[in-house]
């Protein structure tokens, strides 16, 4: 059974649907319950061992001294190959990757990000 990307356009994030055989209704945002939703086409992908990743990412000099200078683009793209790996990247963490590629602050996302789940859990 698919996952299928989509964008919404009552929160502006990009969400994925696990979709369960027929659907009789149209899909909801996971985020916000909205249905006003756009699907996105998706490219496949193959999983790789963390093994091959690990060593990818330190046999590559500059990402693993970025990686040590706390350099925003350099986490992101960390953060982005092991989330490849693992075949999982969550809506949530492909918003903190392009925040960091745009030159963000780990501290500032992980602060924005942290007063947003304490914001849903007071809901």
């Amino acid at each position: 059974m698919p996952v299928y990307e989509y964008w919404c356009h009552d929160c502006h994030r990009q969400i994925d649907i696990y979709v369960k055989g027929e659907q009789d209704s149209p899909p909801q945002c996971s985020l916000c319950g909205g249905t006003n939703l756009s699907r996105l086409f998706s490219s496949f992908s193959f999983k790789r061992g963390y093994k091959d990743v690990y060593d990818d990412i330190l046999s590559d000099n500059r990402l693993t001294r970025g990686m040590l200078a706390n350099n925003p683009k350099s986490l992101a793209e960390w953060n982005r190959k092991m989330g490849g790996a693992a075949g999982d990247i969550t809506p949530q963490n492909k918003e903190v990757i392009e925040r960091l590629e745009h030159g963000e602050r780990v501290e500032k996302v992980v602060g924005d990000m942290q007063k947003e789940m304490q914001a849903d859990a007071s809901i």
